[in-house]
């Protein structure tokens, strides 16, 4: 279905995104924090910054998906059937449905279509037009797919036909060499890996039976972008390549700044940073407050590092002054809700600190303007949504339970 685009005629590309509810191993996945944003948001980012892809559709069987895909920009037309949302369901019957009754629904009929698995989240720039583009490109193409090269060769690999109390058998055979199993890696034939994050598909060929046709083109990718989250280890060195692996990529928010390698000062919030957020008044109106004893405790190897630290709170406590005492750093309090970037800005022309070395640690929406100032801006686990969004890197830990010592064990190892 040629649009009009200009003096030319542009294929109408359509981004499907399937999404069921029912994930066994890391449950409701699909939309679990990764990295600050919904984990189909970065599915749905990739289609929506596209310059080829037209329309983005989230395939989901879960009204809550639904409505968190529509918030991050995706369209929901239909609910997916649930015998097509099943453990054991395929790509195909999915895609087939999607097309189908966009037919007959709306008389949409796709040049491309494109899958982005969720589960494969880090993507890199132009990856999407580039796999479109080969497909259109190559008139023979029934599809294009991502691969990375093998991490392991599988002429090293072996079946074991009869049981462990027979011979082996090798896996694969290589013209021209006997035993591949005994050969150097560099003699044998080059293998690739299929991955996740992008396939580009005529539709003919999934109307015809096959999420691939007969004739697949192959896009490389930098295997530093592979990821697959199948559990709760993948998806935590996930969010560490998001955060640390200094890969340019399709994010649902701004793109994320590096950690300075050089971390002149560390800048805290008090309330839900080094606190829990919570507060315990007694009748004459004391308050006390819950903190972690590990924050204190790794301070003063922070500053023998070179790495000064500042509490900035907008509260009047002696409960501030008693825990940044405890802490052996400076509390600067009373900082108006509105001002506290501009009290950052000042502290920093004063003692003259370059804000690409700040790195600031907040939890609330007063905090969103210290993010700018800083050169890192660090969330808490436990931040609110906004914070979480807009910050550079979002803690393991929550404010009070070790939050502030996973920040300084991050800048005491780059110091290393």
């Amino acid at each position: 279905m040629l649009r009009p685009y200009g003096d030319i005629m542009k294929p109408e590309v359509l981004a499907i995104i399937p999404a069921r509810g029912g994930s066994k191993g890391i449950p409701r996945k699909n939309i679990r924090d990764f990295s600050g944003y919904p984990l189909i948001a970065w599915s749905i980012a990739a289609g929506l910054k596209s310059e080829l892809v037209t329309r983005v559709i989230v395939s989901t069987d879960d009204a809550e998906i639904a409505a968190v895909a529509r918030a991050w920009g995706a369209e929901t037309p239909f609910l997916r059937p649930a015998e097509f949302a099943e453990d054991k369901t395929t790509d195909l019957p999915v895609f087939v449905h999607a097309l189908e009754w966009l037919e007959k629904n709306e008389g949409y009929k796709p040049d491309v279509v494109v899958q982005l698995r969720p589960t494969s989240p880090v993507r890199p720039l132009g990856l999407v037009d580039d796999a479109v583009r080969i497909l259109l490109q190559h008139a023979d193409a029934d599809s294009v797919r991502g691969i990375v090269p093998a991490g392991q060769n599988p002429h090293k690999m072996w079946r074991l036909p009869a049981g462990e109390a027979a011979p082996m058998a090798n896996l694969l055979a290589v013209e021209g060499i006997e035993e591949p199993y005994n050969a150097p890696r560099q003699i044998l034939p080059d293998i690739y890996w299929q991955t996740g994050h992008i396939d580009a598909i005529r539709p003919a060929a999934i109307l015809n039976g096959s999420m691939s046709g007969k004739t697949i083109y192959p896009l490389l990718i930098d295997p530093n972008f592979t990821v697959d989250l199948d559990n709760l280890r993948d998806w935590v060195r996930a969010e560490w390549l998001v955060a640390f692996g200094g890969l340019e990529m399709v994010s649902p928010g701004r793109a994320r700044r590096p950690m300075p390698g050089q971390v002149d000062l560390l800048v805290l919030d008090f309330d839900g940073v080094v606190t829990d957020n919570r507060v315990w008044v007694s009748e004459d109106g004391r308050e006390m407050i819950a903190a972690n004893r590990g924050d204190s405790l790794i301070m003063t190897k922070l500053r023998q590092m070179g790495t000064e630290v500042v509490i900035l709170s907008s509260e009047v406590n002696p409960v501030v002054a008693a825990r940044a005492k405890k802490m052996r750093v400076e509390a600067i309090q009373g900082v108006g809700l509105d001002d506290k970037a501009k009290v950052l800005e000042n502290l920093l022309k004063e003692r003259k600190i370059d804000p690409s070395r700040v790195i600031y640690v907040g939890n609330d929406i007063n905090d969103l303007p210290c993010f700018e100032v800083a050169g890192w801006a660090v969330a808490v686990a436990d931040a609110q949504p906004e914070v979480l969004r807009a910050a550079d890197f979002v803690t393991r830990k929550t404010g009070g339970h070790g939050a502030v010592r996973e920040v300084c064990d991050l800048i005491l190892q780059e110091k290393k």
